[in-house]
């Protein structure tokens, strides 16, 4: 029998549920019992300490919070109760330093600004739920956040500060807008003035810190090793493999058996050799070169077979796919593999019998493929060249198998027409390297340029995921095609390339945008009028920037930039786990089997995409230190630049040959006060007149390091004042 409601209570829950709605109309603005007494329209004493009573109750059953004595607020509890009652969206926090964010929603358009007083405890990239506010007319959307739904990281990488009772972590990051608040109880033996990685354990919800405990000690910042470990930590990669993984590792066979190799396709007669960069250990790929009776050339590209070694759900593969990637760092490599497979065992090193996974063209002289075969092999390279080496002998030098590499040298060319010829567009981008002492301490740099020997093996690479993805993409007649991971690449966004457009139009360039034909002539014209010219890698950056970024996915949408309609991934395993799966099911599809499952790999090919752009960044970090620290002994010398950005704040600044860049600031532009012209890329001296433009060369006195933070500070060498602003 139901319990019988004693006299007064569903009036009373009636009136609390009414309090209740008053707070829910205006979640985030807190009111005393006169307030909402106000508000009920109650006047008398009684009903005012009920409404009190009642307010209390509520805090006590959490449903309401004391922010001030007497002043209530909603908890996050009832937020997220109201919330599906108001207008909200999802999205990624961006969090800016100052405190305020900006949200990605989830379903597109604008961004919503979140004032810092609204942030609601959330930090950088969290995935979170917001309240909009009512449009204002010519505003920005604005909201705030009510409900972080998914915290994207909670290890900070920083310098500890540590006092008698209690430490504070001071975040590297730039988008982390508190410190960390550490006891004396979770400092961990961390000294004050070390780098640390914190893990944020709690963010009571009055406090204006989360509090953390101390995980790890990294050492002393400045050291180079503590400094690209940070880097590391920063991004949430692993510092090293688990024990349990080195173990299964260990366990694998060095020695490939003569059943294994009576399984395959024997490659070890036909001369077969590697290209790679002089300091690569890593050797994912191998050419081989033998002419046929009929006047044409077998050219095989023969891959490292990985999934040979690396089971599916092994503790070595959970953990490959978990790390999605290698990450290059200036001065080291973090290979996704433990180093017996990356460097040893799968790596195709010279005189040695290795086994792969191949794909093996019949191709004239002109590079038109005539039969094709794709599968196991074994290979045993004759000899493991540098880039160098080979471009000696393209450019006409001696040496070892000149005869063959000159070959796949023109084939290369011609498969390379072939691609521009289709509407391939030819993107340039400049590599700054560090030539380092024994410390890892930067005592050059170089700008590292493509050539023609990069570009042999990127032909034939191309080539081969191309004709993989063709392999299986490709449909049949009515039959669908099968479950597959390709590279695809969309687009460009509209907006973004008419900005572009406008950018150019300003430093005396034009484009034709009106169909992708001619967009992709345009590009390629602009890359060839820029040669040789100072604004050549701003322009190149920018163009880079219009276009999407490449990712991977089960949904083929084709390669936009390389103008292939399938594309894929198949020629690095050893540094890529997309790669590696591709390897997994095309083994499948030629032996038969039935296609998988897309939901099983589309959630795999968005964490790969992610750990790639990561790993970017994680790279362009350690640029960015190095760069800094190169420049660390070089206070008050003098460089050549080029002007790289403008901003509200002062011009950039990119340095010649090391491309370090750095800020001029306004207010230290002494003779003139400067104002800036967005619109034309430039600022302008509001007395004289002066101009400095983007892609102007410039002179500058270096003037401050922060080698911390990675900034650096410049002052202009006047040429016609002859004195340093």
């Amino acid at each position: 029998m139901a319990k019988k409601a004693k006299k007064g209570e569903g009036k009373k829950d009636t009136f609390t549920n009414t309090i209740l709605s008053i707070f829910g109309a205006n979640p985030f603005k807190p009111y005393n019992y006169k307030q909402v007494s106000k508000m009920l329209g109650i006047k008398d004493k009684a009903g005012k300490d009920l409404v009190l009573t009642i307010l209390e109750e509520l805090k006590k059953e959490g449903r309401l919070i004391e922010e001030r004595p007497f002043r209530y607020i909603l908890s996050k509890k009832m937020l997220s109760e109201f919330a599906t009652r108001k207008d909200f969206i999802t999205g990624r926090v961006d969090m800016k330093n100052t405190g305020k964010a900006y949200i990605t929603p989830d379903k597109g358009g604008e961004d919503v600004f979140i004032a810092s007083n609204n942030t609601f405890q959330a930090l950088h990239d969290d995935h979170v739920k917001v309240l909009l506010f009512p449009k204002r007319k010519n505003h920005k959307t604005e909201g705030q956040i009510v409900e972080i739904l998914k915290r994207n990281k909670t290890d900070y990488v920083g310098i500890i500060e540590v006092g008698k009772e209690f430490g504070f972590l001071i975040p590297d990051s730039g988008t982390m807008p508190v410190d960390i608040f550490v006891p004396k109880s979770a400092l961990n033996q961390a000294k004050n003035g070390e780098k640390v990685i914190v893990r944020i354990t709690e963010w009571p919800e009055h406090a204006k810190n989360p509090f953390g405990e101390v995980i790890h000690v990294l050492g002393k910042p400045g050291e180079n090793n503590v400094e690209m470990q940070s880097i590391l930590a920063e991004y949430n990669f692993p510092l090293a493999f688990p024990r349990e993984v080195e173990q299964e590792v260990a366990k694998i066979p060095d020695r490939i058996s003569p059943q294994e190799i009576a399984r395959r396709r024997d490659f070890r007669g036909i001369t077969t050799l590697t290209i790679d960069p002089a300091d690569a250990k890593d050797f994912d790929d191998a050419i081989s070169l033998k002419k046929l009776e009929n006047g044409h050339w077998e050219v095989g590209v023969h891959i490292a077979d990985v999934a040979h070694y690396v089971a599916e759900g092994s503790l070595t593969d959970v953990e490959a796919q978990e790390r999605g990637t290698s990450v290059y760092l200036v001065d080291r490599v973090i290979p996704m593999l433990p180093e017996k497979l990356s460097n040893m065992v799968c790596s195709l090193r010279p005189d040695e019998d290795k086994l792969c996974f191949s794909a093996v063209f019949e191709m004239n002289d002109a590079g038109e493929i005539h039969d094709e075969w794709i599968g196991k092999t074994v290979i045993r390279s004759i000899r493991r060249f540098n880039y160098d080496e080979v471009q000696a002998i393209i450019e006409g030098g001696g040496g070892d198998l000149k005869d063959e590499l000159l070959v796949l040298h023109q084939l290369a060319v011609r498969l390379r027409e072939q691609r521009m010829g289709n509407g391939s567009i030819n993107f340039h981008s400049e590599e700054v390297k560090f030539i380092l002492d024994e410390k890892g301490k930067p005592i050059d740099t170089y700008v590292k340029v493509q050539k023609e020997s990069n570009m042999l093996i990127e032909d034939f690479m191309l080539l081969a995921n191309r004709r993989v993805a063709e392999k299986i993409g490709k449909p049949e007649g009515r039959r669908k095609p099968k479950t597959f991971i390709y590279r695809i690449h969309d687009e460009p966004n509209p907006e973004k390339l008419n900005t572009f457009v406008q950018f150019l139009s300003k430093l005396g360039y034009s484009m034709n945008i009106s169909s992708r034909q001619k967009l992709v002539k345009s590009y390629n014209n602009l890359f060839e009028a820029v040669e040789g010219k100072g604004e050549k890698g701003l322009i190149e950056t920018i163009a880079i920037r219009t276009m999407a970024k490449a990712e991977y996915s089960t949904q083929n949408i084709g390669h936009y930039g390389l103008a292939f309609q399938y594309y894929t991934h198949f020629t690095s395993p050893i540094r890529r786990y997309p790669d590696l799966l591709v390897h997994r099911l095309l083994l499948q599809y030629l032996d038969g089997k039935p296609s998988v499952k897309e939901d099983d790999y589309e959630p795999i090919c968005q964490h790969a995409s992610e750990m790639e752009r990561r790993a970017a960044e994680m790279e362009r970090e350690s640029v960015k230190y190095k760069q800094a620290e190169y420049l660390m002994d070089k206070i008050g010398k003098i460089f050549d630049g080029q002007i790289s950005g403008v901003s509200k704040w002062g011009i950039f600044v990119e340095l010649m040959g090391s491309k370090c860049e750095g800020m001029v600031r306004y207010n230290e532009m002494p003779g003139d006060y400067y104002y800036l012209d967005e619109d034309n890329y430039r600022v302008i001296g509001q007395s004289h007149g002066k101009i400095f433009r983007l892609g102007d060369q410039v002179k500058i006195r270096v003037k401050k390091v922060d080698l911390a933070r990675k900034k650096l500070d410049f002052g202009i060498v006047s040429t016609d004042q002859a004195r340093d602003w």
